[in-house]
Formats: structure tokens, sequence, C-alpha cells
């Protein structure tokens, strides 16, 4: 097992404080980036976000990815090139 990845720690830090989630997991797909716009040497580029909390069930999709941005806030989104996200 490797280093601990920053940006996914700080993600699951952000997430777990907003919401009463039930499930969280979160990929780091950077290197499968690799050559790609937004890649940069060491990754922490491109993430996959699967969520589910019960704060998102009442909300559309597009609610629930505001949602998340929102709690992941600009500073760190800004970091991010790419968030897939699957939310439940």
């Amino acid at each position: 097992m490797g280093p601990k990845n920053r940006v996914i720690d700080e993600m699951e830090e952000r997430l777990r404080a907003a919401f009463a989630v039930t499930e969280l997991e979160i990929e780091d797909e950077s290197e499968s980036h690799r050559g790609h716009a937004g890649w940069r040497e060491g990754g922490e580029t491109h993430f996959h976000v699967r969520l589910a909390a019960p704060e998102l069930d009442r909300l559309s999709r597009i609610e629930r990815h505001r949602a998340v941005h929102a709690a992941l806030g600009p500073d760190l989104v800004g970091r991010i090139h790419a968030l897939r996200m699957t939310l439940g």
C-alpha cells in the first residue's frame, strides 16, 4: 500500500463533515488519464466519488452535484481537473 493521497483525504474529511455518509468511496483515476488535458505528474487530478447520504435522496441530479461541490469547497475543487460522481 502506497502513501496516502492528500486530496482524497481532504475530500473524505469534507464530505463526511457535510453529510451523514452511509457509503463513500473515492478513487484516484488520474493514471488512466496520463497524457490527457489536466493530467499532472503525481496524479491527484481525476477522481471518481461514490457517495450515498440521506441528504442527497430528495435532491435532483444537479442539486446533488452542487451539494458535493459546495461541501468540497472552491479551493479543493479548483485543484481537481475532473470529478466523476455516482451519488445516491
